[in-house]
């Protein structure tokens, strides 16, 4: 890992030249209310989980949706609820209001007010990592930035404009979605290791 006094910018031309990486670890998907509910209330028993939320892409103007999967990242797995088929459960909406959860993301403000519309629920625990970065001088703030920057490796952003509100997600999708809520995790910890988060 990069040591914080080293670089504090990276192009978009270096990061292109960095090795390709992603996640490579156990992905569970849920669809169902009953078993994303269920895996929520496992969740309730982390106290750090790496946040994103993926939706489907509107080309035309005037044109938007509701997110389509919520990912959370613990220390072992990655979980992904396809909300649009089984909403925000009894105990999603516990983990994503517990103030004991951090839950840690990039652009996460957009993320909770989308969440936000679909069910009622305080934000409480949500850090956002491009705030870390700024105390620590860093001048990209976006994950790929980040990610670059902290860890060396450059990630995937193929599937960013995809159709998330599918009924069956491709690996490819799963995978670049797991990515993203892996890394929120790792970036809070490399951010807490030394003294920004």
């Amino acid at each position: 890992m990069t040591d914080f006094t080293e670089k504090k910018h990276i192009s978009k031309a270096e990061i292109n030249e960095l090795p390709m990486k992603a996640y490579d670890g156990p992905i569970h998907l849920y669809n169902t209310e009953a078993e994303a509910d269920a895996a929520a209330a496992k969740l309730l028993n982390e106290n750090l989980l790496g946040f994103d939320t993926e939706t489907r892409p509107a080309f035309r103007k005037g044109e938007s949706y509701d997110p389509s999967l919520l990912q959370l990242a613990t220390a072992d797995a990655v979980y992904l609820f396809q909300i649009q088929r089984c909403g925000l459960t009894p105990n999603l909406i516990k983990v994503l209001s517990s103030p004991n959860i951090i839950k840690a993301g990039v652009a996460l403000e957009r993320d909770v007010v989308e969440l936000q519309a679909l069910a009622v629920f305080d934000d409480n625990g949500f850090v956002e990592l491009a705030t870390s970065a700024k105390k620590a001088r860093i001048k990209n703030l976006g994950l790929r930035g980040l990610t670059a920057i902290l860890f060396g490796f450059r990630i995937s952003k193929k599937e960013q404009v995809s159709n998330w509100a599918r009924e069956e997600l491709t690996q490819s999708q799963k995978v670049y979605a797991a990515t993203d809520a892996w890394l929120g995790r790792k970036i809070y910890l490399a951010f807490k290791e030394q003294g920004f988060a």
